[in-house]
């Protein structure tokens, strides 16, 4: 088989640069998108009155044949001929004759990449999208079961303020509610058409790119020929997607694997999603959860890969461009496997109410009481250092505020009244927070409602 650019060269191409420089090993998932791209080339082509209506139906006959063949598994891809471009070309080639090669006219394997790469994405998206909305659906089933449960909130991993456990699946909600919106402001960049610029300058046949985008599903185009076949900031931008999702998927991990510790016992992960010791009988270890921790570091090293490669290349397109499919492959293989095995952890999950409720009297009630002396007139500092001295003094005591006696209490200001020991109770300290998306019971049953109607549910 030539090779359709040989005809300038005398000498053969070595094996191992053949070797070295295919890419067909890795864009050969791209076969459906060179292919459907083809076809809409083709009509194309016909408009433009460069293939005959015969010539166009053989042409989109043997295309489909050979995408069937791909599909089950018959078709042969060879490192020799590059990439799936030229593989698909020229197997058209060896099945209609000559009549193949004139679906190259107009095109170049530039423009051509570029706009299967953004086919690609855009099916990917939609796949991603589909999968954070079926986690954001868990989150919700979690957080309707568990508006009754306290647990403690952590800043800086210490103790804060009890809020309701719902309040913590929401705010995971929040979070992958976001990186759907991220990840649609993807879609709208790389949902434009490359196709017609040719290798860099445009093409000299009457081509209606208009056209082609509208065939194949694309919302506008890339009006600038350089642009279309020089851009990669449509992989970037998926790619920063899928590092944020994974970031967020690692911080839900983390306190998941905490929270399952003994030292937690919160939650209780379910046993077909871990593992055990080859040494320790006992171990149940929480290795999915740690998995998707550690694929963060891989999402983010596939976004710096794809950064470092575009810093200071030369404008328009270089060979180097080949190299942004493995990572953009592999961020949305890791990011898809991810979302899902986090949608399965939490739909085993369960939560240790007698585990989670923090006692009557912790220190997490310490804003409230320094409030308490706000509502009786002190300024807010004066009443945080009273409150500040009145726990540096339990501590040393060895007790909690519950064991105080209100003698004790107004030692420390007279305002404090009898009143203030119903602050010590974690719920109605929860309870106070009443603003919008507190975690009051009130304010969460209200969110959970607007999250059920906005997922559909």
């Amino acid at each position: 088989m030539h090779k359709p650019w040989e005809g300038r060269f005398r000498e053969k191409t070595e094996e191992f640069v053949e070797e070295f420089t295919q890419s067909v090993s890795f864009d050969s998932r791209l076969a459906e998108e060179d292919i459907i791209q083809n076809l809409a080339h083709i009509k194309t082509l016909l408009k433009a009155g460069i293939l005959t209506e015969q010539e166009a139906l053989l042409l989109e006959k043997h295309l489909l044949d050979i995408l069937q063949d791909i599909k089950e598994g018959r078709f042969a891809f060879r490192k020799e001929l590059e990439d799936v471009h030229m593989n698909i070309e020229a197997e058209l080639i060896k099945r209609v004759g000559e009549i193949g090669g004139k679906l190259h006219t107009g095109r170049s394997r530039n423009d051509q990449v570029a706009t299967d790469e953004r086919l690609y994405i855009k099916k990917a998206i939609k796949e991603c999208v589909s999968l954070l909305k079926n986690l954001r659906r868990e989150l919700i089933r979690l957080a309707e079961n568990s508006v009754d449960i306290i647990v403690p909130a952590y800043t800086h991993l210490q103790r804060a303020q009890p809020i309701r456990l719902s309040h913590y699946f929401l705010a995971y909600r929040e979070m992958f509610l976001s990186d759907e919106q991220r990840l649609m402001n993807a879609y709208r960049l790389v949902d434009a058409s490359p196709l017609g610029s040719g290798a860099v300058a445009g093409v000299d046949f009457p081509i209606d790119r208009f056209f082609t985008a509208q065939e194949l599903g694309f919302r506008s185009l890339v009006r600038n020929s350089i642009y279309a076949t020089a851009d990669r900031d449509y992989v970037l931008d998926t790619l920063y997607a899928c590092a944020v999702i994974g970031m967020h998927l690692s911080r839900l991990s983390e306190d998941l694997i905490l929270w399952s510790t003994q030292e937690f016992g919160f939650v209780e992960l379910p046993d077909r999603l871990c593992t055990g010791s080859s040494i320790m009988p006992q171990k149940k270890n929480p290795d999915v959860l740690e998995l998707i921790r550690g694929k963060a570091g891989r999402l983010y090293g596939n976004l710096m890969s794809l950064l470092t490669l575009l810093k200071g290349l030369p404008t328009a397109y270089n060979r180097d461009l080949q190299e942004d499919k493995e990572p953009l492959f592999d961020s949305l293989d890791t990011i898809k496997a991810c979302i899902k095995a986090m949608s399965l952890v939490l739909e085993g999950l369960s939560v240790r109410a007698d585990r989670t409720t923090p006692p009557f009297g912790d220190f997490m009630s310490a804003t409230d009481l320094a409030n308490y002396l706000v509502m009786k007139g002190i300024p807010f500092r004066e009443a945080h250092r009273v409150v500040g001295n009145l726990v540096a003094y339990v501590i040393s005591q060895g007790k909690s505020l519950a064991d105080l006696s209100i003698k004790e209490l107004k030692d420390f200001s007279p305002l404090f009244e009898e009143d203030v020991f119903e602050l010590l109770d974690p719920r109605i300290v929860a309870d106070r927070r009443k603003t919008y998306g507190g975690t009051s019971k009130q304010e969460i049953l209200r969110q959970i409602e607007i999250a059920k109607r906005e997922e559909g549910l």
